[in-house]
Formats: structure tokens, C-alpha cells, sequence
């Protein structure tokens, strides 16, 4: 017995490694398993989810690609959709009903192992990055309704060929956006960065869900903003009873923004309608809740604020929700002498009272009212309040609203913790009443507007982020039933001061219907600097510690966008400026019209004196396209060339050589192209026009033009600086990024110089030049030659065309003369001259007019010998003179 023990330990040894050995082969086969699986039952997966997509819905669905792993939700299997969307078919042709990021469903592993025939049972759902996007059309028709019409007849008879079979047990859904459209009620509601996640048995008939729910929600109803992206968050128990469709709220948390709220009652889904049973109410009564519904852009920590008085929300909702019918409900916000002070801050809000309720007794959607009876505060000794009843509000919304009291803004930041980068200053006076229906606003019937009242604001100070200040000294605006009169208004904001008065129509349907914001304004400015309305590209300059000046570069916090004219702009504005800085212009006397409307700016009669002169334009920008575009006429009447032509970039580059004349110049230029979408300025290689100008009074400094030093080097009878271009009248045309200039004549003294060609505003030229220049200009040798011809041949040889290129660019100009073509006119002349001379008196005679010393034997030549040696000759003679013409000067 005791032998037979001694050898136990061995054989367990060996039966010990056996098992570790086939336990080694089964987690190998194992695990091989996991990732073959996947493979071997992917295309079945994705075949039994086609087949129920296909079986249940009539519409356009796609996916990218359907995955199986066994790893994601061990030991459950995980099929992942991706990218999966539903697209409408008619009548919402088009839109997307569905589109899902990533789709998860759960299921245990033997599901996988079922028959082609059975269905699959997902046990939880997941998703990710989601859109869903509900329509109702004006005829009350809701793209949700996508089920086959085969399908809903027989769904209660014949469940089980059903591809997938729901047995829920948890599902999430991340980063979802859901999106509810009524296009005959007029109400859009966005519930955005929606997460919600939900844990019961959907098995059992009845359950309990626990669910947790974030989102950010918007709605609009008929064009006005009710909610901005609100956020929401709800914690709750929800009693589920699927046989009666019934929701029933057992434990619950929610917060909008940060005001708690607790909801008992139910929610049942009717055959034709949702019954609807519900309390609401804040959990405590401290005004700590109201604080906690500022909206979260503007709200702060409530860590140690100090309240007293009260602020409750209580409220029902009881009834049934149909197509024409809403439940019954009862909203109050109320507030008593209530007062708040944040930490830190030295001013207090005191005297709060709210006293607001939205009613609906009839349980028709019309017939809710809002009552806000009184809302008033107090800032140390200023007192604000304001009330406003809105009735009739989905068919014609009257509002009876009004506001009385002063606020110091400067108490602003001191009291609540405002996010601005600098204080504000300034005083402002409220006494308003106003009364309208909606219908009377959009049909612009003023005398069912009643209007009344004046409000002001003075001693405003204002600083943004780039330190540009705007300094409001006086501004009163008084309403009127059918126009706001803004009556005074003085501001200065760095080197800029303004006064404006005028008419605002229009302003109730710009602000609840969207309907275009009329007006007729003055302004005037003792100067105005344009760059102190525009964003500043410059660097902000701070202090060291030492005291040293140092440069900051301040990044953008996004691309520049494209200016736009406002499309909801149809106003006028008349204007005057005893002077405008522009850039490193100086503008005096600047007056004119600007009409803004239909995304165009029109200016007519805009006059400034400038450079000595003035200059009259009129013309548009619109930014309606999607490339802006300009129409301008301008009239330059007397202004100094060289200042034009050197000031201006436009100019500067349709005229580059104008900017080394000295005198004055008419001018009429009509332009038109496209804008640079972002600065509004021409783009060049667009501009399509034409100029007529007339120099007055002309004087040409010619060193600070390469060009004319480049022609004067090659030409050495012609000095530059004294071209005479008094009277000169040019025309230029633009087209394709190129200025043509049409041909003109410049006089030199007795010199004909005609000029025409063409330059790009990339300054690169083609010039044609053609001289006509009288035979005395060749010297004394061309002189004693002429002298010999007879008074009426050298009269026909007074003149001597030359023609040229200029080519290359303004700054390194390339000048080429024709004087081989010179030449050969030249000697054609002089030899057609002699021609009936030679004829009757021979070589002899044209040998002695050319000082050539002739051998007896010459005469002996043949007529024909004579005359191809006498051609040669003058030819010759001819070069050397033109040669001497075109020597540079020494």
C-alpha cells in the first residue's frame, strides 16, 4: 500500500502535463476560433442584415461594410455596420432620413450558429457619430414612414421569417443630432450633441429603463428663436409597460442648464395620439434655480453666491396630443424680493421680481398665452422692469410689451460675472411702450402698430479684441407707430468722429419675420478714418517688465471670411466728410450717396477734392455671386499726374510712365471685374474698361523713368525732357490683365512721335513707335549732301520715318530702332529723285554730289553698271548718315 502511494505523485506528474498539454491545444484552437469565426460567418451576417433592411423598409438604404468580431463584447459576438444610411424616397425624394456613423449589435455567439432560416437575436444596440432627420411636409405627411406597405399588413400575423429578432437588454447612442422639421406648423427643434444610454429587459412586458441623457437643444417656431442650444441633461427610471405602450417617470434628475427640475406622471402612446400626464416642479425654491437658467454661454459658477428670496418653476400637462389638439398646461416662474451677489463682486442685484405664466386651457395650440405681468430689478439706485403679454400666438401673435427704467452698464460686470475682454460704460434710459399683431408686421400696416416712447444711451464706452474703441457721447432714438427715429447720434472711435440721424423702417418685420431693415440716414464727420472700421492687421504693441516696448503678433483665431453685403439691407445713407483718410490718402471735401440693397452697394454723386483736384465716381459692388463684382465711372477733373499715378495702385498700374509727368489731367474711366472676395478690391486680371484723358500743362522728369533713359540712349537728338505733352489726349482700353493704348502722337519740336501697343498689369510692355524725323537732324555731313540736291529734291527728303519696338518690363525696358528699314527709304528716295537725272547727264553727275573722284574710264561704263554702282553707293552714304543719327551721345 505505502509502494502504491510512493508512486502516485509521479503518475499525477504526468497526468498534470497531460492536462496542461490539452488545455494548451484548446485555448490554441480557441483562440484561432475567435478570429476564424469572424471570417466564416461574415458574409451570413451581412446577408440576414441586407435581408432585414430589404423586408422592412422602402427606401434608398446603403452600407459601407458589416464586420464580425468576437473580441469587442466578450463573450458576446459584435456585428458592426458602418456607415449606414436611409435615404427618402418620394415625396422627400432625396433627403436623408437616416445616417448612421457606426452601428454595434450584441448578440450571444450561438447565434451564429443558427440556420439560414432563423432569426438573429440582438441583445444590445450601440452607435455613434448619428443624424435623424424628421419631416412633416405642409400636407402633414412625415418621411418616417418608410415601413413596406406588404409589411404592415401582415407584421401582426407573421413574425417569425423575421431576419433579426430585437431581445434588447442595453443600447447607447453617442454624438447623435436629431433634427424635427414642421413645415406647416413652422417649428424646427434641433436636439445636438445628443448621448443617451439605456439599461432594462426588453423581453419582459414590463421593465424598468434606467436611462442617462445629454443634449443641446434649439427651437424655432414661425422664424422666432425660442431656445438656443439649451443643454439638457436627465437622469431617470423610466416604468416601461410595453402591452399598453406606457412611460411612466419613477426616479428622475434632469437640469436645463443648470436649473434642477423633477418631473412625475406618464407618457401613453395612443393608436392616434400620446396622452400626456405630467407634473413638473423645481426641487427647492432657493433663487440659486434662476441663476442656474442663464444660458451656458453667459452663465458663471454659482460657488458661493449669496441669494435671498425665491424662484420656482411649477407646471402640468394633461391631455392628449393629436393632430389638432395639445394637452392642457400650466407653466409659472415666480419671484419675490429676491436678491443675488456673487463673490468677489462689489455690486449686489436687488428687488428681483418675476412673475411669468404659460397658459393653455382649451387644449388648442392657439390658444396659449404668455403672461410676463413683471419683471423688474434694482442696481444700486437704478431701477429697470419691463412686462409683455404675447396671445394668438401659431395664427397671428399679438405682442402688448413694455420697458421702463435706467441701467448703468458700467454695473454690469461689478454685479454679474459678464465675459467681456474689456468694461463697459454708459448710461441707458428706457421708456417703450409698443403693441402689434404679426399679420400687421409682415404687411407693413402701420397704423395697427402702435409704437411710443424714447430710449438713450450716453457716456457708452466700448473696447474689443483687437483695442478699438467706440465712444457713443449721445444717442436718442424715439419710436414712432410706423418708424424708428434715431434723432441723435454722436460717436468718435480713433482718429474718426461721426454724426448720424435718420429714419429706421421697418424694424418689427426684420426682427420677427426676417424681412428686409429699411432706412434713410445723414451722416457727417469732421474726418473720418477708414481703417478705424475695419480690422487691424498691425501688431499690438505692450509693455516688458522693464518697461521696453516689444511687438505682439496676434493670431487669428479662424480664416478671414468673404465679405458679404448684408442681404436683409435696403437702406440709404447720405454722406459728408470735410476730410477721409484712406490707406496714405488724404480726401477733402468728400460727399455722396450710398444705397445698400439686394446685396449691392450703389454710389452716386460721390465727389472729394484730392491730389489738387477732384474726382467724381459713381458705380456699384455687389457680393450677390459667389465672386463679388464692381461697375464704376470715374472723373478725374484737374488733378496733379505724378500724385494719381503714384498714389493710387490701380492707376499706378494702368499707367505706370504717367508717374514722371508733372501737370495736371481730365480724365473719365469706366471700369468693371470681379472683387477679391475677402479685401473687396479689383482684381486685375478682370477688369474690363476704358480711359480718355487729357494732360494740362505738362513737364516731363525723365530721370526717374528707366524707360525714357533706355529710349534717350538709343535716340541722340531727342532730349526727353522736353517732349511736349501739353493737350495730349490718350485713350486706353482694358482687357484680359492687358492695357491697350490706341495710337497718339507726341510732338518733339518739329518731330512727329505716333505711340501705340500694349502692357499687362504684370508691367510687361509691347510698344510700337514710329518717328518722323527731318533730314537736318542727321548732322552736317547729311547737310552738305542735301545741299547739293536741288531745293525741291531735298524738300522731299525733309522727313526720314523710323519705326521701333519697346518691349521687356517698366523697369528694365528692352528698345530696339528699325534702322535698315530708315536706311532703305532713304536711298530709295535719293535714287527714285535721280533717277531722270542719271538718265540724261550719267554717273558723272551723281559722282560729284557724292564727292567721289571718277576715273575717265568710268564713262565708259554702260548705263546699267552705272546706275547698280550708284545705288550701292548713295545706299552706303545713306547708312553712314543714319548711323551718325542713332551714335549715343557723348
Amino acid at each position: 500500500m505505502y509502494e502504491l502511494i510512493t508512486l502516485n505523485p509521479q503518475i499525477e506528474i504526468n497526468m498534470l502535463k497531460k492536462i496542461l498539454k490539452i488545455t494548451a491545444i484548446v485555448l490554441v484552437v480557441f483562440v484561432a476560433a475567435l478570429f476564424a469565426i469572424p471570417y466564416l460567418f461574415k458574409d451570413q451576417i451581412k446577408a440576414k442584415i441586407a435581408d432585414a433592411i430589404n423586408k422592412n423598409v422602402d427606401a434608398k438604404v446603403s452600407f459601407a461594410e458589416a464586420d464580425l468580431s468576437l473580441f469587442k463584447n466578450f463573450p458576446n459576438a459584435n456585428v458592426s455596420i458602418e456607415k449606414l444610411v436611409i435615404i427618402n424616397k418620394a415625396p422627400f425624394e432625396g433627403d436623408t432620413l437616416v445616417s448612421l456613423g457606426e452601428l454595434d449589435l450584441k448578440m450571444s455567439i450561438k447565434e451564429l450558429f443558427k440556420g439560414k432560416e432563423e432569426p438573429l437575436n440582438i441583445e444590445g444596440i450601440s452607435t455613434q457619430n448619428g443624424l435623424i432627420n424628421i419631416i412633416f411636409n405642409k400636407d402633414g405627411v412625415g418621411n418616417f414612414d418608410i415601413a413596406l406597405k406588404d409589411k404592415k399588413e401582415t407584421e401582426k400575423e407573421d413574425t417569425k421569417s423575421d431576419p433579426l429578432s430585437l431581445k434588447i437588454q442595453n443600447y447607447k447612442i453617442e454624438n447623435f443630432t436629431f433634427r424635427y422639421i414642421d413645415q406647416g406648423s413652422k417649428i424646427k427643434m434641433v436636439i445636438d450633441s445628443l448621448n443617451h444610454e439605456g439599461t432594462g429587459d426588453f423581453t419582459n412586458s414590463k421593465l424598468d429603463l434606467n436611462t442617462k441623457t445629454t443634449a443641446n437643444v434649439s427651437l424655432d417656431m414661425d422664424k422666432m428663436n425660442y431656445l438656443k442650444n439649451v443643454k439638457l441633461t436627465l437622469d431617470a427610471v423610466l416604468g416601461i409597460d410595453l402591452e399598453k405602450s406606457k412611460y411612466t417617470f419613477k426616479e428622475n434628475k434632469a437640469l436645463i442648464n443648470q436649473l434642477p427640475l423633477e418631473f412625475d406622471g406618464f407618457i401613453q402612446m395612443a393608436e392616434k395620439s400620446q396622452i400626456y400626464d405630467l407634473k413638473f416642479k423645481t426641487p427647492t425654491s432657493s433663487f440659486t434655480n434662476f441663476l442656474g437658467l442663464i444660458p451656458s454661454a453667459y452663465a458663471a459658477s454659482l460657488d458661493g453666491v449669496k441669494t435671498t428670496g425665491d424662484f420656482t418653476i411649477v407646471g402640468f400637462a394633461k391631455g392628449e396630443l393629436t393632430d389638432t389638439t395639445v394637452p392642457k398646461f400650466n407653466i409659472a416662474i415666480a419671484s419675490n424680493n429676491a436678491s443675488f451677489q456673487y463673490p468677489n463682486l462689489p455690486k449686489s442685484v436687488e428687488n428681483i421680481v418675476i412673475d411669468t405664466k404659460i397658459i393653455n386651457e382649451t387644449g388648442i395650440l392657439n390658444d396659449t398665452y404668455v403672461n410676463l405681468d413683471k419683471l423688474s430689478f434694482r442696481i444700486d439706485q437704478d431701477v429697470f422692469s419691463a412686462k409683455a403679454n404675447v396671445k394668438n400666438v401659431t395664427v397671428n401673435p399679438i405682442v402688448d410689451a413694455a420697458l421702463k427704467g435706467t441701467i448703468n452698464l458700467a454695473n454690469l460686470s461689478k454685479a454679474y460675472p459678464i465675459k467681456l475682454d474689456k468694461p463697459l460704460a454708459g448710461i441707458l434710459k428706457a421708456d417703450v411702450t409698443t403693441n402689434f399683431d404679426m399679420a400687421s408686421v409682415e404687411k407693413s400696416q402701420y397704423q395697427n402698430i402702435k409704437n411710443a416712447g424714447t430710449m438713450s444711451l450716453s457716456g457708452f464706452k466700448y473696447t474689443d479684441e483687437n483695442n478699438k474703441s467706440m465712444n457713443i457721447s449721445t444717442a436718442l432714438v424715439e419710436f414712432n407707430p410706423s418708424k424708428i427715429n434715431l434723432k441723435q447720434f454722436n460717436a468718435t472711435t480713433g482718429r474718426s468722429d461721426i454724426a448720424i440721424n435718420g429714419i429706421l423702417e421697418n424694424f418689427y418685420g426684420f426682427m420677427f419675420k426676417k424681412q428686409e431693415l429699411k432706412g434713410n440716414f445723414n451722416m457727417s464727420s469732421n474726418q473720418l478714418a477708414v481703417d478705424d472700421f475695419m480690422t487691424s492687421g498691425e501688431p499690438a504693441k505692450t509693455t516688458t517688465a522693464g518697461g521696453e516696448a516689444k511687438t505682439e503678433t496676434k493670431t487669428a483665431a479662424k480664416p478671414a471670411e468673404a465679405m458679404k453685403i448684408p442681404a436683409f439691407l435696403n437702406c440709404t445713407l447720405n454722406a459728408k466728410a470735410n476730410t477721409v483718410l484712406y490707406d496714405n490718402l488724404k480726401l477733402t471735401a468728400v460727399s455722396g450717396k450710398l444705397i445698400i440693397k439686394d446685396e449691392k452697394a450703389t454710389l452716386e454723386n460721390f465727389k472729394t477734392s484730392i491730389f489738387g483736384g477732384s474726382i467724381g465716381l459713381t458705380g456699384t459692388v455687389s457680393t450677390k455671386t459667389k465672386v463679388p463684382t464692381f461697375d464704376m465711372n470715374l472723373g478725374f477733373n484737374k488733378v496733379d499726374i505724378a500724385q494719381t499715378f503714384t498714389q493710387l495702385d490701380m492707376m499706378k498700374k494702368i499707367a505706370p510712365i504717367a508717374g514722371i509727368i508733372n501737370g495736371k489731367l481730365n480724365s473719365t474711366i469706366k471700369l468693371n471685374g470681379n472683387l477679391d472676395a475677402k479685401e473687396l478690391t479689383p482684381d486685375l486680371k478682370s477688369l474690363s474698361g476704358d480711359l480718355l484723358g487729357q494732360l494740362l500743362s505738362t513737364t516731363v522728369n525723365a530721370k526717374n523713368s528707366t524707360l525714357l533713359n533706355s529710349l534717350s540712349s538709343k535716340v541722340n537728338f531727342i532730349d526727353v525732357n522736353k517732349l511736349n505733352l501739353n493737350d495730349l489726349k490718350m485713350a486706353l482700353a482694358f482687357e484680359d490683365g492687358k492695357v491697350k493704348i490706341k495710337p497718339f502722337d507726341i510732338k518733339y519740336q518739329d518731330i512727329k512721335v505716333t505711340v501705340d501697343g500694349t502692357h499687362g498689369f504684370d508691367q510687361n510692355m509691347n510698344y510700337n513707335l514710329k518717328l518722323d524725323v527731318p533730314a537736318k537732324y542727321l548732322g552736317k555731313e547729311a547737310n552738305a549732301f542735301l545741299s547739293k540736291l536741288s531745293p525741291a529734291d531735298a524738300a522731299k527728303l525733309e522727313n526720314i520715318p523710323i519705326s521701333g519696338i519697346i518691349t521687356g518690363n517698366f523697369s528694365n525696358p528692352k528698345v530696339a530702332l528699325d534702322t535698315k528699314t530708315a536706311v532703305n527709304n532713304l536711298t530709295s528716295q535719293v535714287v527714285s529723285q535721280q533717277k531722270e537725272k542719271l538718265t540724261q547727264k550719267g554717273a558723272a553727275a551723281l559722282n560729284d554730289l557724292l564727292n567721289k573722284n571718277t576715273k575717265p574710264k568710268d564713262t565708259t561704263k554702260t548705263a546699267t553698271e552705272n546706275k547698280a554702282k550708284t545705288n550701292e553707293e548713295v545706299k552706303a552714304k545713306a547708312s553712314d548718315l543714319l548711323n551718325g543719327l542713332f551714335k549715343k551721345k557723348k
